[in-house]
């Protein structure tokens, strides 16, 4: 009888460990769709903002220059019998100046725009720490 009941026992303890192991699957897959989630919510986020910003900025450039252009002609036009290359340079210095501003801008930006994916990577880190047996 002894034999039966610890083979019962032995078995019982299987199926623990088998359900045990079940339970901590489901929640690794668990925890893997939910960064998966929030990582496949990162990329369309960042596919609508770059869609976005690229659209209204061909727009902005577009009418922007044409109004420069434009104004320069205007400008030039006003003082064409008198002043008519001192206006072109200081359109010209202007442009250039406005230009190298917005160049450096631009730069500025992308050295201090936040890592591609960063809430995902840090949900992965706080998960690898939780589980690390040795924290």
């Amino acid at each position: 009888m002894e034999d039966g009941s610890a083979a019962e026992a032995e078995s019982g303890r299987a199926t623990g460990v088998l359900a045990s192991l079940r339970r901590l699957l489901a929640t690794a897959a668990e925890i893997l769709q939910t960064r998966l989630e929030l990582l496949s919510v990162e990329l369309e986020e960042s596919g609508h903002l770059l869609r976005d910003l690229l659209t209204y900025a061909l727009i902005a450039l577009f009418f922007l220059g044409f109004g420069m252009l434009l104004l320069t002609l205007l400008v030039v036009v006003i003082f064409w019998d008198t002043y008519r290359l001192p206006v072109l340079a200081g359109v010209t210095a202007l442009y250039l100046a406005v230009g190298i501003g917005a160049a450096l801008r631009v730069r500025h930006t992308l050295r201090t725009r936040p890592r591609l994916f960063a809430a995902t990577l840090g949900e992965l880190g706080k998960d690898r720490e939780r589980l690390d047996p040795r924290a």
